[in-house]
């Protein structure tokens, strides 16, 4: 199912210059946005509403939206909305030797924003799952995206991959949030990922993927979060023939190797 979202065939509507890019079908609109990383403006009105210190490169003005205008409901998945699902109690942090030194680089980092740098988890893991209007609500499910129509090979109308943000953790890893949607003339697929991996410490995987079947009106949203000790991983992929390094640092390979510890299923059905 990942790996259908990684590439657009030849035939595929690849997005432009211009700022929004959307496509309505059968009473949805799918709307993308991209623009350049924010500069220390926009930065730090972000980071006075967030109260927590941006990633190194965040794209706030960036967004994948799907609506449906006759009914009033939509799903917006964009960087601020994110970034406000990251624990900022400190409760979560990471215990490694440099989150100290990690902090003390961050607050010189943004020096010129008065930025001061309070405990927060500094991974920006978030387990964001989309912005609503939420009306109608989602309710949970058993019935899972079905796979076997993502599959078929139906023609690509639109495809965008929106990035939201990166930051590189000190130079100790990688944390990103980006969001790709593809449209199909009879559904939609939209996948949400962020991934962390922290050198000799953790992978984590958060997925938020909406389905929707244009003919039903029928709306599925999946989250799933799968975490790993940076080690177990390691091992197990020792253990293979893989090029280890080369799998640790592409999200679409390693999800295979990694444990899922949170799972939910939701549905709407939009008339």
């Amino acid at each position: 199912m990942m790996s259908s979202l990684n590439a657009a065939p030849l035939n595929t509507h690849i997005p432009g210059h211009d700022a929004d890019n959307s496509i309505t079908r059968d009473g949805f609109k799918i709307t993308t946005r991209k623009l350049p990383i924010l500069k220390a403006g926009p930065i730090e009105e972000m980071n006075n509403k967030l109260g927590i210190a941006p990633p190194e490169m965040i794209f706030g003005d960036n967004l994948a939206r799907i609506e449906h205008p006759s009914s009033g409901w939509s799903i917006e998945f964009n960087a601020f909305d994110a970034l406000d699902r990251v624990d900022k109690t400190g409760e979560a942090m990471l215990k490694v030797s440099y989150s100290k030194e990690w902090q003390q680089n961050r607050q010189k980092q943004f020096e010129d924003i008065k930025e001061v740098v309070k405990p927060f988890d500094w991974s920006y893991s978030t387990d964001y799952k989309g912005s609503t209007v939420e009306s109608p609500a989602f309710q949970s499910t058993d019935t899972p995206i079905p796979l076997a129509l993502l599959k078929r090979p139906d023609p690509i109308l639109f495809f965008d991959d929106v990035m939201l943000y990166e930051d590189e953790l000190a130079d100790n890893g990688i944390a990103m949030l980006s969001c790709k949607i593809r449209v199909m003339p009879a559904r939609l697929l939209l996948l949400s990922r962020f991934f962390m991996r922290l050198d000799d410490v953790v992978f984590r995987i958060r997925d938020t993927r909406v389905f929707v079947e244009f003919a039903t009106g029928d709306v599925i949203r999946e989250y799933t979060a799968k975490e790993e000790k940076y080690e177990v991983v390691r091992r197990v992929l020792a253990g293979t023939k893989e090029d280890v390094l080369a799998i640790m640092r592409d999200p679409n390979r390693l999800a295979e190797y990694i444990p899922t510890v949170e799972k939910t299923l939701e549905k709407l059905t939009l008339k």
